[in-house]
């Protein structure tokens, strides 16, 4: 038996009361490890006992199942010793992190690149640091959980990071990592963070990372090549009030260094992904959350543009942007499904060969604008694309100050209106399947100073 649309928004209304509004506001208090382990600081502080195990064993730390309170950082540092291993002795194991700083930070030696040729033996000795199997969490507003510093093959694996600032940082140089099956939930600052670091061949795999307060997946200036993301669920990285914000739930960053061809991001691969929340789960009018928020944010520079990005095979839905694009060359937008964002699906600006095919746009049971942008960019397609039910009265898309657009072979059905021309030259529309528009609204629409635009 259906719905009718008024049962659907009470019983929507029931789901976000339920599940979405204990994470909202600031009158909630701040997350503690007291919330959920009583007073810890009656707990004894096992730092002293369980750095000493580490530096005994030469670097392993097998935890013994319970709670453990530390008030700083367990260290492990390859060069004195060889590859680390930290995970249960047996059972659960809970280690509380009441002090500033990483819970646990793992440092090596590493200069080279990930070529065989450019490692010295002894780094060989320091290979593959595993971390799985633990679970951390902050009790100080600068606790962090795990730090990777100049490392070579690290894996962490089936660890929870909650309550923290950051989950997992990777900080001056890593290679050839992996990160699996993790949990990083609900910290103030990033879920995993890129913090300018140089790093070729990361792997981010089958792992929740949700309600990170400045984002989920956050890379910031350094050298990054080769990031995989795959099948993950990504959400609500963001701030869950009012607040205007920037960050995204993924987040690739080199904006803040305009004028450094050092800091660079490429080869970027996002596929197979559920990235969603958080702007509203209400009607029209409604109390936004995060505004500004994105799914996926890109960032990038002129001198030197973030480039090589897939975003395939995700469903990618209710943030304010659902997908940002700045400052970037030779990215591929393809069988995604977006929905209900407020107001933009997609924004392209100051970018080139930007490539959008095969994606389904479409706000569901809910009433969005969901406009497509093409701003000051150039040498992009938009190709074999649905566009269904974009309320907005302005263009449902919008091509504004750019050049050699071509949008070919799409269908725009039960739109406020179509598509919009400003101040650009070369844009191709052919092969469009248009229904649905209101009544004396153009399919097309030119202003300013454009020409040449081929339709059929």
């Amino acid at each position: 038996m259906g719905y009718s649309h008024g049962m659907f928004r009470i019983a929507l209304s029931l789901y976000a009361a339920l599940f979405l509004f204990p994470f909202l506001g600031e009158s909630a208090p701040v997350p503690k490890a007291s919330l959920q382990f009583g007073d810890v600081s009656v707990l004894p502080d096992e730092t002293a006992a369980l750095q000493k195990q580490i530096d005994n064993s030469k670097g392993t730390l097998l935890l013994a199942p319970g709670v453990h309170r530390i008030t700083s950082t367990l260290s492990f540092k390859l060069t004195q010793s060889r590859s680390c291993i930290i995970r249960p002795a047996s059972g659960a194991a809970t280690l509380i992190m009441d002090g500033a700083g990483p819970a646990i930070r793992v440092e090596g030696s590493h200069q080279g690149t990930a070529s065989p040729k450019s490692f010295d033996v002894k780094t060989w000795n320091e290979r593959m640091p595993i971390i799985e199997g633990i679970e951390i969490v902050g009790n100080h507003p600068e606790a962090d959980g795990i730090e990777l510093f100049q490392t070579v093959e690290p894996v962490v694996s089936r660890v929870a990071v909650r309550w923290c600032r950051h989950g997992i940082r990777l900080a001056e140089r890593n290679r050839n990592v992996t990160i699996s099956d993790v949990h990083l939930y609900e910290n103030q600052g990033v879920g995993l963070y890129l913090d300018d670091v140089n790093l070729h061949q990361i792997n981010v795999s089958n792992s929740h990372i949700s309600y990170n307060r400045s984002g989920g997946i956050v890379v910031r200036d350094g050298n990054v090549r080769n990031l995989q993301i795959t099948g993950c669920d990504i959400e609500g990285n963001m701030p869950a009030d009012d607040t205007s914000t920037s960050v995204a739930n993924i987040h690739l960053d080199v904006s803040g260094s305009k004028g450094d061809r050092t800091k660079s991001i490429a080869e970027v691969a996002i596929t197979g992904c559920t990235i969603q929340h958080s702007s509203n789960y209400s009607g029209k009018d409604y109390d936004a959350l995060a505004p500004g928020g994105a799914n996926i944010r890109l960032s990038g520079k002129e001198i030197w543009p973030i480039d090589s990005v897939t975003i395939s095979g995700n469903v990618i839905s209710d943030t304010s942007l659902n997908i940002e694009i700045t400052g970037s060359t030779d990215v591929t937008v393809s069988g995604n499904t977006l929905f209900a964002p407020n107001p933009d699906n997609l924004r392209i600006a100051e970018s080139k060969r930007v490539v959008v095919s095969g994606n389904t746009f479409n706000p569901r049971q809910f009433e969005r604008p969901g406009r497509i942008r093409i701003e000051n960019s150039s040498d992009c397609i938009i190709s074999n694309c649905t566009f269904r039910a974009l309320d907005t009265p302005d263009g449902a898309i919008i091509i504004e100050g750019s050049e050699r657009i071509l949008m070919n072979g799409n269908i725009l059905t039960e739109c406020s209106s179509g598509v919009l021309v400003k101040d650009s030259s070369d844009i191709s529309l052919k092969n469009w399947i248009v229904s649905g528009l209101p009544e004396g609204v153009p399919f097309l629409r030119k202003e300013g100073e454009t020409k040449n635009v081929v339709t059929d």
